[in-house]
């Protein structure tokens, strides 16, 4: 419950910390927005694929005017004070799909860590389409 409006907050904390300020909460769909939008500034990915059934049930009632879905396909857990990303992606046809998995978690490594100051354990990249 939420003490200065008296209402029932649903809130995913992910990670809480405390520095000398106070403390630091960061939301799992944070991360996941984060880490989608990074993942799709890589040259080659044409896209981020659902990666569970409960991801493609939230796609279908989402708003239409919500299309920037940048936590499709993204999964970010914190485990032994490390995060283990996984992303599901959709890849242009004919590029080297090597060379996109390894670009994708430089990318994304550098970017969570940059931002965040956490420490990024395993990027785990799955090619679910072609385009």
């Amino acid at each position: 419950m939420d003490q200065a409006s008296g209402k029932n907050e649903r809130r995913f904390v992910m990670i809480k910390f405390e520095n000398p300020n106070g403390y630091i909460e960061i939301t799992n769909n944070y991360f996941e927005k984060l880490v989608g939008q990074v993942a799709q500034s890589c040259f080659g990915v044409t896209g981020m694929v659902n990666s569970s059934p409960m991801q493609s049930l939230k796609a279908i009632f989402s708003s239409k005017a919500d299309k920037e879905n940048y936590n499709r396909g993204v999964s970010v857990k914190s485990i032994n004070g490390g995060l283990v990303i996984d992303l599901h992606i959709a890849v242009s046809y004919g590029v080297n799909i090597n060379a996109i998995a390894s670009s994708i978690t430089n990318k994304v490594r550098y970017s969570v860590e940059t931002v965040t100051d956490l420490k990024v354990s395993k990027i785990n990249v799955y090619v679910d389409a072609i385009n």
